[in-house]
């Protein structure tokens, strides 16, 4: 309470001390005993309604103490129940969870991690991936500046995510992991890794390249085989010494049928290998008969024309050609999509034929176009020329209806140059990206795609798109993402179908460590998207012809999404169906079996190890947690800390005062009453 406060105070019992006898000592005639406790009364009221005036505030000292939090933290991954701990763990939880020592000392916390980190107890070890270094990191967000020492108990396989043992940047606390598996080096023939293309042309050969691994101090020999379905295709006997424990083996195969084929790598296991999981693999390729070609026209040497031949060719569908203008005409029926890079008056007679086969094509225009030129030959846009250049960002067009793109985060990419000034069309065109000039979005197009007399044609208005694909490595660590965004605009333009209603974005194949997801968008009879469609996706196993309905859920970039990662590896035939439009789309695809978790076969004991030790802690293996518990309460870093809270109470929220004022009010009156007096 203030100086001012007090002095306040003081003067309001002067004040109601003065009213009271005011009015009860010099101009009340009642007798002096009675006088003295109306006096009292009339003193007490007034006094406590002048408080309230005031509203003093009173601190209030709260003094209480903290537990320090015992964070545990399970790994639910199958890799557990694969090694055959998951009994041990369960007993080793239930006993932690009995201690009452602990709990009188910790507020104790489980939680469960495999992808992703889980606030719960309730233990299944069905997790298929296990990412370490996700859970200490959501971890450090919940108990940043707390004592909290956890206990990680876990077999040290990560299957994804950075390197785990060095957390103490981001997570500040004693580590203690329990080693959960086996600490002995057994025999061990595995299939370290598989690469083979994603695709292949028909009547061609594609290659298979295998990377075998043997842990062992004896010299054997085995069989690596390859099978497609019940037919061996390869076989090949290989040695392995303990200095001699790896060999990596090349396979090149035929493709011989449309389609997607399966194979199964098996690296025959010995008699005395505990883990015979890891020695099959299985793997599938795409067979296509076609590969688009796409011609890349230009009269100038620019860092553009190497991205759009490298994005573009990391899809094997596709094959891109640099010519120069005068080189197109002998073989302009090679191609089925023409690149035409910043146009001018060399680029006349390319045009001209290309108008007349009504050939597909993308224009892309920048700072060294002749626009004049440009505004002569084409019929269908007209550039305004105003001889200044300006940076465009691109802005994301989420309701762009001929197919569908993912969120690329356009808006954090350098901005393209380009020609100052609008673009004019002479008919309807989609915008996929809008321009974006010092943050503000603009209704010009930056890209943009039109349909017209059975041809498609694009336009991008500016130069430098190679520091988009730069920068989409640094943003996502890979050029997977920009290269799918370009994938998909040349498989639009370079298509002469019909444009449908229903859209349906999926792989003719998924790897089981990997999710499944179908994206899809459905247009109304105008080609507009339709937000009020309910999609359905009617799913059918083509092994056990089980079938199963899901419904998609809508997302705010315009499209709709079905996870089906849940699906078992098998083959499927799937329906996409929009109940209103009345329209549908069927096709198939295959979920190969992997389990990454059953691959592994000791746990990570070094690094579990090193883990403790940076964090300041100690590592138990889970045959040996009987001193566990022990060793945490002895811990003298684990104390409970005293806390204190100071509140400012306003003497308004005391209601004792209102209740005070009411009773002398109502025995005064009562007295007066008692007495006669009015």
């Amino acid at each position: 309470m203030s100086y001012e406060t007090l002095i306040y105070i003081i003067l309001a019992g002067i004040i109601a001390l003065f009213i009271a006898l005011f009015q009860y000592k010099f101009k009340s005639k009642i007798r002096y005993k009675l006088s003295a406790v109306f006096i009292f009364l009339r003193f007490v009221t007034f006094f406590s309604v002048f408080l309230l005036l005031i509203n003093p505030k009173f601190e209030q000292l709260i003094v209480f103490e903290e537990k320090p939090n015992l964070v545990i933290a399970i790994d639910n991954s199958s890799s557990i129940k694969h090694l055959k701990y998951d009994k041990e763990v369960l007993e080793l939880i239930e006993s932690l969870k009995n201690n009452s020592e602990l709990a009188d000392k910790f507020n104790i916390d489980y939680y469960t991690f495999g992808k992703s980190l889980n606030n719960s107890d309730s233990i299944t070890f069905s997790e298929s991936e296990t990412n370490i270094d996700n859970t200490f990191t959501q971890l450090a967000q919940i108990y940043k500046n707390t004592i909290s020492p956890t206990i990680l108990i876990s077999d040290g396989n990560q299957t994804y995510g950075n390197d785990y043992q060095f957390v103490s940047q981001s997570y500040d606390q004693p580590i203690y992991p329990v080693i959960t598996g086996d600490t002995i080096t057994y025999v061990d023939l595995k299939i370290q890794q598989l690469n083979v293309n994603r695709y292949a042309y028909l009547k061609n050969e594609f290659p298979v390249e295998a990377i075998l691994v043997y842990n062992g101090h004896q010299t054997i020999h085995t069989n690596f085989d390859i099978y497609a379905g019940a037919n061996k295709v390869f076989s090949k006997t290989v040695r392995f010494t303990k200095d001699d424990n790896s060999e990596i083996i090349n396979v090149v195969l035929p493709a011989d049928k449309v389609g997607i084929a399966t194979y199964k790598a098996i690296l025959a296991p010995i008699v005395t290998e505990k883990n015979t999981i890891n020695n099959t693999k299985n793997f599938a390729i795409e067979i296509i008969d076609q590969k688009t070609n796409i011609a890349l026209v230009s009269d100038l040497l620019h860092p553009d024309l190497g991205m759009f031949k490298k994005s573009i060719e990391s899809n094997e569908q596709r094959a891109v050609s640099l010519l120069k203008p005068n080189e197109v005409i002998n073989h302009v029926n090679d191609f089925q999509l023409f690149i035409l890079y910043q146009p001018n008056n060399t680029f006349k007679n390319v045009i001209e034929l290309l108008n007349k086969l009504n050939a597909n094509r993308l224009m892309v225009v920048g700072t060294k176009t002749d626009l004049n030129f440009l505004n002569t030959i084409s019929e269908n846009y007209q550039y305004e020329i105003t001889n200044q250049t300006e940076d465009f960002q691109g802005k994301q067009n989420f309701n762009y209806k001929p197919f569908t793109i993912d969120e690329l985060n356009f808006e954090s990419f350098p901005p393209l140059k380009s020609n100052y000034g609008s673009v004019t069309f002479a008919s309807s065109f989609e915008t996929l990206l809008n321009k974006k000039i010092n943050n503000v979005t603009t209704e010009s197009p930056l890209l943009a795609t039109f349909e017209i007399q059975g041809r498609k044609e694009g336009v991008l208005l500016g130069e430098n798109i190679w520091k988009w694909r730069a920068q989409s490595f640094l943003n996502n660590e890979s050029f997977n993402e920009f290269d799918n965004f370009i994938s998909k605009l040349i498989q639009y333009l370079a298509s002469n179908k019909q444009r449908s209603r229903l859209n349906v974005d999926f792989e003719s194949f998924y790897d089981g460590n990997q999710n499944v997801v179908i994206n899809a968008q459905v247009f109304d009879k105008n080609y507009e998207f339709d937000t009020r469609e309910n999609l359905t996706i009617k799913i059918k196993d083509l092994i056990s012809n089980e079938e199963k309905s899901f419904s998609f859920v809508f997302k705010n970039n315009n499209t709709y999404q079905v996870d089906l990662s849940n699906l078992p590896a098998s083959q499927y035939s799937f329906t996409v169906k929009a109940d209103y439009g009345n329209i549908s789309k069927s096709g198939t695809f295959q979920i190969l079996e992997y389990d990454v978790e059953q691959q592994f076969l000791n746990a990570h004991v070094t690094k579990l190890q090193q883990l403790a030790t940076n964090q300041g802690a100690t590592s138990f293996f889970i045959a040996n947690t009987e001193s566990l518990a022990t060793h945490l309460l002895a811990d003298v870093r684990y104390k409970p800390i005293q806390k204190s809270h100071k509140n400012s109470i306003p003497l308004i929220d005391w209601n004792y005062l209102l209740f005070l004022i009411a009773l002398s009010l109502s025995i005064e009156w009562f007295l007066r009453k008692f007495n006669g007096l009015t």
